[in-house]
């Protein structure tokens, strides 16, 4: 199975039971395009990491099993979406 080999990781000011609601454009609080480093993380899925973050995301459901913000984990009230790159074109997936 061929996995992406990156992603744009949003980090949102939402709680993750707030649905399915597409975030509203520049709510992003910060992000970053990590890319697959070739090592899977504790949690078993493939790890990426850039910009100062390093996700294990499992491409199957495109969840985000895992991540550090600059060495940190990410506080409560925060969400995570990502957006697989692939030749100029994205697609957003709620984590």
């Amino acid at each position: 199975m061929s996995h992406p080999q990156s992603y744009e990781i949003l980090l949102l000011p939402e709680f993750a039971d707030s649905g399915d609601r597409a975030p509203e454009p520049g709510t992003a609080i910060r992000s970053a395009v990590v890319a697959a480093t070739g090592d899977t993380g504790a949690s078993g899925y493939p790890r990426y990491a850039g910009d100062g973050m390093e996700a294990d995301i499992d491409p199957a459901t495109h969840t985000v099993e895992a991540l550090l913000v600059d060495g940190s984990e990410v506080d409560y009230g925060l969400t995570v979406r990502i957006a697989e790159k692939s030749d100029d074109t994205a697609e957003e997936s709620g984590a």
